[in-house]
């Protein structure tokens, strides 16, 4: 005699599990908008640490694309001269930067900035 196997006719689920919530075309977009804009700054090289975003924030301070692009320059001229941690100066802010992991690890504005000390760098770059 050739027993035969017992199938469940469907999956059996905990009790009280719901069933995943479809996202909506929104959500979807944001995620998408998220995942583009991480990428499209890992391609450019600057990174920032947590650190220095939570800088930025504390500080109100905004940076825009183009902002963005002038201060990737300037890693890349300190990169060009051999620096490993650099303090960039830009208008009225100032940046110390791991030029070797293309890392922005704090930012001061120009209040912040006064009478202040920037230790642990080898190289100022002033744009």
């Amino acid at each position: 005699m050739v027993e035969k196997p017992f199938i469940m006719p469907q999956p059996i689920q905990p009790i009280g599990k719901s069933i995943p919530k479809q996202r909506t075309s929104t959500e979807l977009n944001k995620s998408f908008n998220q995942m583009l804009q991480h990428e499209i700054t890992q391609t450019e090289g600057i990174k920032f640490s947590r650190h220095a975003l939570e800088r930025l924030d504390a500080r109100a301070i905004k940076i825009d694309q183009q902002y963005l692009n002038r201060l990737n320059e300037a890693v890349q001229r300190a990169q060009a001269k051999g620096a490993k941690e650099s303090l960039v100066l830009l208008d009225d802010l100032a940046f110390v930067v791991s030029i070797k992991n293309k890392t922005v690890i704090t930012a001061v504005d120009g209040e912040s900035r006064k009478e202040n000390v920037f230790t642990n760098i080898d190289s100022a770059v002033i744009n």
